[in-house]
């Protein structure tokens, strides 16, 4: 059935903005040959999104000659303003940007065990406050934070999870209460995946598994190019994963005895110092016999992943991901063909730590541009 005259209007609205945003400015002439639309329907589209105050000229093309087929179209980039934070164990990042994602503000804070509930969130929110004040905006419209636990499918809350720290549940409700702005919030691992699938290790990929390597571990799982969460916003908990050369079994309270115990931070520091490495310095990548036993760690729960899902890709993300490097992602990629039939390539992270921070900020523009330019086709 044909679209109707105002969801065919929706809809080349939604492309030629996606253009601008994708390709930067335009001129209407290069916009009717990537739209592939009449040079009246696009001379019409220009001026509605000019008339809504989402397109303005921001220059003239030297390509062609001067004249209204100069004028280059882009987006108004500070009809929106977005925040992004990074919420850790023990610290907070925060990333203030345009509506086109542009970095304008940026800087981090510590928030130390010796914190209550109430002092930390305070601590964070005034963070957020000066980095916007930092920025010049007046107002944000969408804010995404990135936080460590479950998030409930259903009502899009951050869960009480055992052993992360109470304030974090408490931010996403504080920033709700004081904020005229959507607050989204998701996994950081998720988040990670989303920038390494949109900008870095998996841009050519449509199904990967990202391994977080920190000093939680765990994954997340994108197939058909769409992040899978699970029934209970769970999936990619790994580190309940019952793996051997363990303590025991994980429980449901704990992850102690599962890959967890084999993987994470603190597991890497032991095996360091036990080839008589410092484990306080970076992850060394040039100790031959340490990544290897490294190796052979992770390897572990990678192929148990890949038996159930065969992403044909693993990618290594996290602090221990990231420093290892190409070095331990090669180990990895070759112990893990000796344990499984299904051909799986691992690479390295290329956004490193900062990937949780960009995939929020990624999630907050693409929800900013949704609400502004009208609802897509697809969605991650």
């Amino acid at each position: 059935m044909a679209a109707s005259p105002s969801t065919a209007r929706a809809i080349n609205d939604r492309f030629a903005l996606r253009l601008l945003q994708d390709e930067g400015p335009l001129t209407a002439t290069q916009l009717k040959n990537l739209t592939g639309l009449s040079r009246p329907t696009v001379a019409d589209l220009v001026e509605r999104l000019q008339g809504s105050g989402l397109v303005h000229v921001v220059g003239e093309s030297g390509a062609v000659r001067r004249g209204p087929n100069a004028k280059l179209y882009g987006i108004v980039a500070d009809r929106a303003h977005l925040a992004a934070l990074d919420v850790r164990t023990s610290s907070v990042s925060v990333t203030v940007a345009d509506l086109l994602g542009t970095t304008l503000a940026e800087a981090s804070v510590p928030v130390g065990d010796d914190h209550g509930t109430g002092p930390a969130v305070e601590k964070a929110v005034a963070l957020l406050e000066r980095t916007v004040k930092e920025a010049g905006a007046n107002r944000l419209h969408t804010v995404a934070v990135g936080a460590p636990g479950l998030i409930d499918p259903a009502s899009g809350e951050l869960r009480d999870s055992t052993g992360l720290p109470a304030w974090h549940r408490r931010l996403v409700g504080v920033l709700q209460e004081r904020l005229p702005a959507q607050v989204l919030v998701e996994n950081e691992t998720n988040l990670a995946a989303f920038a390494e699938l949109r900008e870095g290790a998996a841009r050519d990929r449509e199904d990967f598994v990202l391994l977080w390597l920190g000093q939680g571990v765990g994954a997340a799982v994108v197939l058909d190019g769409r992040l899978r969460r699970g029934a209970s916003g769970g999936a990619g908990e790994i580190g309940f994963l019952p793996v051997p050369g363990t303590s025991g079994l994980p429980s449901a309270t704990g992850c102690d005895g599962g890959f967890h115990e084999l993987a994470c931070a603190s597991a890497v520091g032991t095996l360091a110092a036990a080839h008589g490495l410092d484990p306080a310095e970076a992850l060394p990548t040039d100790h031959a016999a340490f990544l290897d036993a490294l190796a052979a760690r992770l390897a572990v729960g990678a192929a148990a992943v890949v038996s159930v899902l065969d992403p044909g890709c693993v990618v290594l993300g996290g602090e221990t991901g990231h420093h290892g490097g190409a070095a331990l992602a090669a180990r990895v990629d070759a112990v893990l063909a000796s344990l499984s039939p299904l051909r799986t390539e691992v690479r390295p992270s290329t956004l490193g730590d900062a990937a949780v921070l960009r995939g929020a900020l990624l999630l907050a523009r693409d929800a900013a541009q949704d609400a502004l330019f009208g609802p897509p086709a697809t969605g991650v």
